[in-house]
Protein backbone atom coordinates (compact mmCIF):
# COMPACT_ATOMS: atom_id res chain seq x y z
CA UNK A 1 0.00 0.00 0.00
CA UNK A 2 1.44 3.62 -1.09
CA UNK A 3 1.36 6.06 1.97
CA UNK A 4 -0.43 8.87 1.47
CA UNK A 5 0.19 12.37 3.26
CA UNK A 6 -1.44 13.13 6.42
CA UNK A 7 -3.75 15.55 6.69
CA UNK A 8 -2.69 17.95 9.81
CA UNK A 9 -3.62 20.94 11.97
CA UNK A 10 -0.43 22.54 10.61
CA UNK A 11 -1.80 26.40 9.63
CA UNK A 12 1.61 28.68 9.67
CA UNK A 13 0.95 32.05 9.94
CA UNK A 14 1.42 34.85 7.73
CA UNK A 15 5.02 36.15 8.99
CA UNK A 16 6.05 32.16 9.05
CA UNK A 17 5.07 32.18 5.09
CA UNK A 18 6.34 35.18 4.31
CA UNK A 19 9.72 34.11 5.60
CA UNK A 20 9.64 31.28 3.15
CA UNK A 21 8.91 33.83 -0.19
CA UNK A 22 11.91 34.91 -2.38
CA UNK A 23 11.10 38.30 -3.82
CA UNK A 24 12.61 38.82 -7.24
CA UNK A 25 13.29 42.33 -6.71
CA UNK A 26 15.31 41.34 -3.23
CA UNK A 27 17.84 38.87 -5.52
CA UNK A 28 21.24 39.48 -5.69
CA UNK A 29 22.63 38.04 -9.01
CA UNK A 30 25.03 35.42 -8.48
CA UNK A 31 28.47 36.11 -9.79
CA UNK A 32 30.51 32.98 -9.14
CA UNK A 33 29.47 30.41 -12.28
CA UNK A 34 33.19 30.35 -13.75
CA UNK A 35 31.90 28.86 -17.17
CA UNK A 36 30.02 32.66 -17.75
CA UNK A 37 33.26 34.22 -18.31
CA UNK A 38 33.46 32.37 -21.65
CA UNK A 39 32.84 34.44 -24.63
CA UNK A 40 29.24 34.01 -25.53
CA UNK A 41 28.33 32.76 -22.48
CA UNK A 42 27.84 35.23 -20.06
CA UNK A 43 24.55 35.40 -18.33
CA UNK A 44 23.11 36.39 -15.51
CA UNK A 45 21.74 33.81 -12.91
CA UNK A 46 19.98 34.21 -9.42
CA UNK A 47 19.80 31.62 -6.97
CA UNK A 48 16.43 31.27 -5.50
CA UNK A 49 16.59 27.60 -3.56
CA UNK A 50 18.89 25.72 -2.91
CA UNK A 51 21.85 25.92 0.56
CA UNK A 52 21.97 29.76 2.21
CA UNK A 53 23.54 31.86 1.98
CA UNK A 54 24.00 31.46 -1.22
CA UNK A 55 20.18 30.61 -2.06
CA UNK A 56 17.47 32.35 0.13
CA UNK A 57 15.21 29.23 0.75
CA UNK A 58 16.24 26.17 1.64
CA UNK A 59 15.48 22.58 0.07
CA UNK A 60 16.38 19.56 0.81
CA UNK A 61 17.31 17.40 -2.69
CA UNK A 62 17.16 19.90 -5.57
CA UNK A 63 18.08 23.50 -6.16
CA UNK A 64 16.36 26.26 -8.50
CA UNK A 65 17.93 29.25 -10.31
CA UNK A 66 16.41 31.85 -13.09
CA UNK A 67 18.72 32.51 -15.56
CA UNK A 68 18.62 35.79 -18.43
CA UNK A 69 20.70 35.47 -20.98
CA UNK A 70 20.80 38.30 -23.63
CA UNK A 71 20.48 36.55 -27.17
CA UNK A 72 22.94 34.51 -28.61
CA UNK A 73 24.06 33.64 -25.24
CA UNK A 74 24.43 30.36 -23.77
CA UNK A 75 25.67 28.03 -20.72
CA UNK A 76 28.41 25.92 -22.39
CA UNK A 77 27.77 22.31 -22.27
CA UNK A 78 28.62 20.82 -18.67
CA UNK A 79 27.39 17.51 -16.75
CA UNK A 80 26.08 17.40 -13.17
CA UNK A 81 25.96 14.25 -11.33
CA UNK A 82 22.45 15.10 -11.38
CA UNK A 83 19.01 15.20 -13.32
CA UNK A 84 18.65 19.22 -14.62
CA UNK A 85 15.59 20.12 -15.81
CA UNK A 86 15.31 23.76 -17.86
CA UNK A 87 11.55 25.17 -17.86
CA UNK A 88 11.43 28.35 -20.17
CA UNK A 89 9.34 31.40 -19.00
CA UNK A 90 10.32 33.48 -21.57
CA UNK A 91 11.98 33.23 -25.26
CA UNK A 92 13.02 30.40 -27.22
CA UNK A 93 15.59 28.53 -26.15
CA UNK A 94 17.87 25.62 -27.36
CA UNK A 95 18.92 22.75 -25.06
CA UNK A 96 21.73 20.73 -26.19
CA UNK A 97 22.94 17.46 -25.37
CA UNK A 98 25.25 14.74 -25.69
CA UNK A 99 29.24 14.48 -25.83
CA UNK A 100 29.80 17.15 -28.24
CA UNK A 101 26.05 18.87 -27.83
CA UNK A 102 25.49 17.43 -30.88
CA UNK A 103 21.59 17.16 -30.20
CA UNK A 104 19.10 19.91 -29.27
CA UNK A 105 15.29 20.72 -28.95
CA UNK A 106 13.88 24.05 -28.43
CA UNK A 107 11.52 25.46 -25.75
CA UNK A 108 9.25 28.10 -26.10
CA UNK A 109 7.71 29.71 -23.09
CA UNK A 110 6.57 27.04 -20.29
CA UNK A 111 8.15 24.37 -22.00
CA UNK A 112 10.40 22.05 -19.76
CA UNK A 113 12.93 19.23 -20.57
CA UNK A 114 14.73 16.38 -17.69
CA UNK A 115 17.76 16.20 -18.71
CA UNK A 116 19.42 12.60 -16.89
CA UNK A 117 22.27 12.58 -14.65
CA UNK A 118 25.12 11.72 -16.31
CA UNK A 119 24.39 13.63 -19.98
CA UNK A 120 25.86 16.57 -21.22
CA UNK A 121 24.07 19.06 -21.38
CA UNK A 122 23.90 22.94 -22.16
CA UNK A 123 21.36 25.91 -23.53
CA UNK A 124 20.98 28.72 -25.55
CA UNK A 125 18.85 31.79 -25.77
CA UNK A 126 18.13 31.78 -29.47
CA UNK A 127 15.04 34.51 -29.36
CA UNK A 128 15.56 37.98 -30.42
CA UNK A 129 15.80 39.42 -27.09
CA UNK A 130 16.75 38.85 -23.69
CA UNK A 131 14.89 35.51 -22.24
CA UNK A 132 14.06 33.58 -18.91
CA UNK A 133 15.01 30.09 -17.77
CA UNK A 134 14.23 28.34 -14.69
CA UNK A 135 17.05 25.76 -13.77
CA UNK A 136 16.29 22.95 -11.38
CA UNK A 137 18.96 20.59 -10.32
CA UNK A 138 18.27 17.16 -8.25
CA UNK A 139 20.39 16.09 -5.41
CA UNK A 140 21.59 17.94 -2.03
CA UNK A 141 24.84 19.65 -4.15
CA UNK A 142 24.45 19.82 -7.77
CA UNK A 143 27.12 22.12 -8.23
CA UNK A 144 29.55 19.00 -8.57
CA UNK A 145 29.84 20.65 -13.18
CA UNK A 146 32.15 18.85 -15.15
CA UNK A 147 33.37 20.29 -18.78
CA UNK A 148 34.22 18.54 -21.44
CA UNK A 149 37.53 19.04 -23.13
CA UNK A 150 36.36 21.43 -25.75
CA UNK A 151 34.60 23.73 -23.11
CA UNK A 152 37.83 23.84 -21.18
CA UNK A 153 39.99 24.97 -24.31
CA UNK A 154 37.73 28.19 -24.65
CA UNK A 155 38.06 29.05 -20.95
CA UNK A 156 41.84 28.14 -21.25
CA UNK A 157 42.04 30.27 -24.35
CA UNK A 158 39.34 33.29 -22.53
CA UNK A 159 41.72 33.38 -19.33
CA UNK A 160 38.84 31.92 -17.46
CA UNK A 161 39.95 29.17 -15.11
CA UNK A 162 37.32 26.34 -14.68
CA UNK A 163 37.34 23.84 -11.42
Amino acid sequence: MTPTAPITDANPTVEEMEARVARFRALAATNDYADAGIPGCERTTWRVIGTPPAAPLEAEGFHLNIVCCEPGKSAPLHNHLTQEVFVALSGRWEIFWGPTGERHVVLEAWDTIAIPAGVSRGFKNIAAEPAYLIGIASGRDPGNINWPAQVRAAAEAAGVRLP
